[in-house]
């Protein structure tokens, strides 16, 4: 058994290869606790949803529902990711970036990792069963879409779609969690999240496509090539229009509309800077979506308080 070095995508000098205990850190970096990015993706839909649930009965958002989305997401994070390393760790070990990961590299067992992911997900279900009935059925509804993505990269070119299917969940999770209901302001946020998630996902990819095709991984980004900058802005304006569907039909007030503008602007960056030939910048861009989403998410916070 061997110490990993930190995978390639963790950021440098993180508080899990600094602080934590040498036994722990494969569980952790197994659960991306080095790699804050997943969860805050994971997190944004819900709170969206959250602040535009509050704002279209002119009500503040609730700050207890985005604490409890908050340590769901980082758990559920975890717990998907445990997953996906369990069902992928013969191909991880074939990939540059991820053969340095616990599973592949032998540093945890495969029955440590199942219990790990199980330890995980009571957590994420503690958190569930603080909300109404509704919202504690469609969540576990979301176990279907996370329990298949790790197969998708080996049968579609959009594995995805099916990973957007899971990580935009949060943007119905808000809305039923406060209203115990789903309507078209949540669904129409949950299908221009899916594009969002499409196009970031798609910028990730960018940067596997070598070793992706040597082990026979699918992604959005080798079956378009080239094209693929050209996928992302399509996926991004349909994200920007769907949403801004949502806002009309939360009859959203201006502060919404100008965190939108933002969040679309910081999109259109993120498409102007695409570089397949430099991997280094498809991740930085890739974790940029953090701050286009908080972008997003200040203008309906602010909604929903005025």
């Amino acid at each position: 058994m061997v110490e990993s070095l930190a995978p390639a995508d963790a950021p440098s000098g993180n508080w899990v290869d600094r602080y934590a205990p040498p036994r722990v850190r494969p569980l952790l970096r197994m659960a991306r606790l080095d790699r804050p990015i997943g969860w805050w993706l994971l997190l944004l839909p819900c709170w969206w949803s959250a602040a535009l649930a509050a704002s279209a009965v002119e009500r503040s958002v609730d700050i207890w529902q985005l604490l409890l989305f908050l340590v769901g997401a980082i758990a559920m994070r975890g717990a998907g990711s445990v997953w996906n390393d369990i069902v992928d760790r013969k191909l991880d070990g074939q990939v540059e970036r991820t053969r340095g990961r616990p599973l592949p590299s032998g540093q945890v067992s495969v029955g440590t990792a199942a219990a790990f992911a199980s330890g995980l997900s009571l957590i994420g279900l503690a958190v569930l069963l603080q909300f109404n009935w509704f919202a504690v059925a469609l969540g576990f509804c979301s176990l279907i879409p996370v329990a298949v993505y790790p197969y998708m990269k080996r049968v579609t070119d959009y594995p995805q779609a099916v990973l957007g299917l899971a990580f935009a969940w949060g943007a119905l999770m808000g809305w039923a969690a406060f209203h115990a209901e789903v309507g078209l302001a949540p669904l129409m946020l949950y299908a221009g999240t899916i594009l969002w998630v499409i196009g970031y996902d798609t910028i990730y990819a960018m940067q596997d496509i070598e070793d992706d095709a040597i082990v026979g991984i699918r992604s959005t980004a080798r079956a378009y090539g080239p094209d693929a900058p050209r996928l992302v802005l399509l996926c991004y304006l349909g994200a920007v229009g769907l949403i801004a569907g949502a806002l009309v039909a939360a009859a959203a007030d201006f502060p919404s509309w100008a965190g939108l503008a933002a969040f679309g602007l910081h999109l259109a960056w993120q498409v102007s800077r695409i570089d397949m030939a430099r991997p280094e910048v498809a991740l930085k861009l890739f974790r940029s979506n953090r701050n286009a989403g908080l972008l997003l998410f200040a203008g309906l916070v602010v909604d929903s308080l005025t």
